[in-house]
């Protein structure tokens, strides 16, 4: 089977992608039956056009981000409300927990998907381009945001956040977004700071704002076309295989933040501010999933706003997978 990603092997240094990691997995569990081929830094495609071609099964299975996942598979959108799942544990307990499994992932199934497992980089910073207004930097409050040309992946519900706090988020693919920070396009962009260190932009931004409202996630998804051909033992053997890559994963993420934070501020002097309480209920204010303009939302993504608080609750019901958690610098 074809394994693609936008996501180049030299990345995974920065970002626990875990592309080889996932290859050996299949191909132990499985005893060679199943053979992985890997497609790394988006050869087959990146975003919602290689989340298509599996969903098509023109790819056996690919990596992509939740927010360009959520045009196939509307219900995960859920995690891109701010302050929902706002920390790696948050998220965690979400996605394992048994709403999201009888709900989001039976969805994800009718849409022609296969979850294999999810990946969980850190919460997204602000990160300020050249051309971010001095006068403004670093965005601490949503004033700092004010009009701000803002990068946005594919996502509703990230349009509506951001402007909410008031910038003018701007739809640009993830591959032109370096380009675009750089020539003044975008003035800003909202991903881990894992992604700054792995892609290129550690000459480009200058500031790393901690605001902690949406988690960078990815799912690693097989087409269910090709998981359906399989037999029996191989579909529990690929996902005993994922697990393992899951398990895996979660453990790495201290040790990619390090690495990331050490080339960004360390080497090249990007500035990293968290912020006090006052400031982040500021954020929450403006742009917060308790918001009234979030309740069609809600009840969209969530079928009912009873059904929502569910999901919300599994937020905090603790999983029986752990991860750290982002704090600067790292621990």
């Amino acid at each position: 089977m074809t394994y693609a990603t936008p996501y180049t092997l030299d990345a995974e240094k920065y970002v626990p992608i875990m592309q080889p990691e996932f290859k050996k997995n299949i191909e132990q569990e499985t005893n060679g039956q199943v053979e992985v081929n890997l497609a790394p830094g988006g050869e087959l495609g990146t975003g919602t056009k290689l989340a298509q071609k599996v969903q098509q099964g023109t790819i056996e299975s690919a990596m992509v981000s939740l927010s360009n996942f959520s045009p196939f598979a509307s219900e995960v959108d859920l995690v891109n409300l701010p302050y929902f799942a706002g920390t790696n544990q948050q998220f965690v307990n979400l996605a394992t927990s048994d709403i999201w499994q009888n709900r989001v992932e039976k969805s994800v199934r009718e849409n022609g998907y296969q979850v294999a497992y999810y990946l969980v980089v850190d919460p997204r910073s602000i990160a300020t381009g050249p051309d971010f207004p001095p006068n403004k930097t670093p965005p601490l409050t949503p004033q700092g945001m004010s009009g701000i040309k803002h990068r946005i992946p594919g996502s509703d519900l990230l349009q509506t956040a951001w402007n909410l706090a008031g910038a003018n988020p701007v739809p640009v693919d993830w591959s032109e977004t370096p380009t675009s920070l750089q020539e003044g396009v975008i003035d800003s962009t909202h991903n881990a700071h894992e992604f700054h260190a792995a892609y290129g932009f550690e000459d480009i931004v200058s500031h790393e704002v901690l605001i902690n409202a949406v988690v960078d996630a990815q799912v690693a998804a097989y087409s269910r076309k090709f998981y359906q051909s399989l037999s029996t033992d191989l579909q529990k053997q690929l996902d005993t295989a994922a697990e393992k890559t899951f398990k895996q994963q979660l453990d790495k993420v201290a040790e990619t933040r390090q690495n990331s934070y050490d080339l960004l501020a360390k080497e090249k002097g990007v500035k990293y501010h968290e912020l006090d309480e006052g400031q982040v209920q500021q954020w929450k204010e403006a742009m917060g999933y308790q918001r009234s303009e979030w309740e069609k939302a809600k009840k969209n993504l969530a079928g009912s706003i009873s059904d929502f608080e569910k999901f919300k609750s599994a937020t905090t019901q603790e999983s029986k997978y752990t991860v750290s958690e982002l704090t600067i610098p790292p621990k």
